[in-house]
């Protein structure tokens, strides 16, 4: 039954059973209604797997390369900016160099692989 034979089918129901009835007429239309909504959106979901699956499932390959483009640039600046600094500055490249890779290492280990 379509959408529009419920509601004719509920609106003949309530001129047969009269307005005592109306409530529970209106009532059992809309459980049908919503019951309808349900199926068609489940409907809609079961067709775009994908797209669900890719939203939860971890960082896109746009995301993976801004994050490397993001990491080096800052690592390459940290590099120079400590270089210009002197030789007492130094000892810092390699826990900054570390935290670049072990952040690169994890975002990117995540289940998502395009």
């Amino acid at each position: 039954m379509t959408t529009g034979d419920e509601l004719r089918a509920a609106v003949s129901a309530r001129r047969d059973l009269g307005p005592e009835f109306e409530d529970a007429v209106v009532e059992s239309f809309l459980d049908k209604m919503g019951q309808e909504i349900d199926r068609r959106v489940d409907e809609r979901l079961a067709a775009a797997p994908k797209a669900g699956k890719a939203a939860a499932g971890g960082p896109n390959h746009a995301q993976r390369l801004a994050l490397a483009i993001v990491s080096l640039s800052l690592g390459t600046v940290s590099t120079l900016v400590l270089t210009i600094l002197g030789e007492g500055h130094m000892s810092a490249l390699i826990p900054i160099w570390v935290a670049i890779f072990v952040l690169n290492a994890i975002f990117n280990g995540s289940k998502s692989r395009d």
